[in-house]
């Protein structure tokens, strides 16, 4: 049987080790590290080198000394924000899917990217489902591009600016038809894509909105696009936004329409 710690990434667990001795006790320099952590100061410097230039510990003036730094708190928040986002989505999710039997996703944007947060996989033999952890495009999928609608300016002027990547036929690759589609995202409030990011597949997908009004998530009813008949897209399209209402109130929204 293989052992788990053939598994282990071994700088990687130094740089961990690095950032926990540093909460529990900051402003260590690199010689109070290296002994605390059993390793050697050439190590620690490297390591903390490394966390420092991507933000993870900041060093204090020109004193030789660390602390944890602004991206700790982003990861914290944000982690605090999904851990919120899943317990309130979870059971909703559960339900959707009983009252659909297709997939069910959950998703969020990071950046100029769409992450599935969470998934539950359908009842049907034919399944088209996203593992939760994936990342994927803003400019297409029902939930991705739903989440590019309702972004900041700058996100949606940033992705129109790049090159528009084709996944399929359907995808949409021209700025211009891109800028008008997520106008009637926004309008809407819903979106409905049909084999623009996987072939074959759809994703009736409604916003899910903090307390302040903003959206901060997708939920999305997924599935082949060989079940989807006008019928059932209506159906879809009314269990998924009440979905999303659901979850907003759970997240503190007001009464929504």
């Amino acid at each position: 049987m293989t052992d788990q710690n053939d598994y282990t990434i071994a700088a990687v667990d130094r740089a961990l080790l690095t950032l926990e001795a540093l909460a529990e006790q900051p402003r260590q320099g690199v010689t109070a590290l290296a002994k605390r952590l059993g390793l050697t100061k050439t190590i620690v410097f490297r390591l903390l080198n490394t966390l420092e230039q991507r933000g993870f510990v900041v060093r204090e003036g020109d004193q030789p000394v660390y602390s944890l730094g602004y991206r700790m708190g982003v990861l914290g928040e944000r982690a605090g924000h999904q851990n919120m986002l899943l317990a309130a989505a979870r059971p909703v999710m559960e339900r959707l899917r009983e009252e659909t039997s297709e997939n069910i996703n959950l998703i969020v944007r990071e950046g100029q990217q769409s992450l599935v947060v969470a998934t539950l996989a359908g009842r049907h033999a034919i399944r088209i489902f996203a593992l939760a952890g994936r990342h994927g495009p803003l400019h297409a999928g029902g939930g991705s591009m739903l989440m590019l609608a309702w972004a900041p300016h700058t996100v949606r002027n940033a992705v129109l600016s790049e090159p528009l990547p084709r996944y399929t036929d359907d995808t949409i690759t021209d700025p211009i038809e891109l800028r008008d589609r997520l106008e009637l995202i926004r309008a809407q409030d819903f979106n409905i894509s049909v084999n623009d990011l996987d072939e074959g597949a759809f994703s009736v997908a409604a916003p899910i909105r903090n307390a302040a009004g903003d959206v901060v998530a997708a939920i999305s009813v997924a599935g082949a696009i060989v079940r989807l008949d006008d019928s059932r897209q209506a159906q879809y399209l009314e269990l998924a936004r009440a979905a999303g209402r659901e979850i907003s109130r759970k997240l503190g929204v007001g009464p929504l329409v």
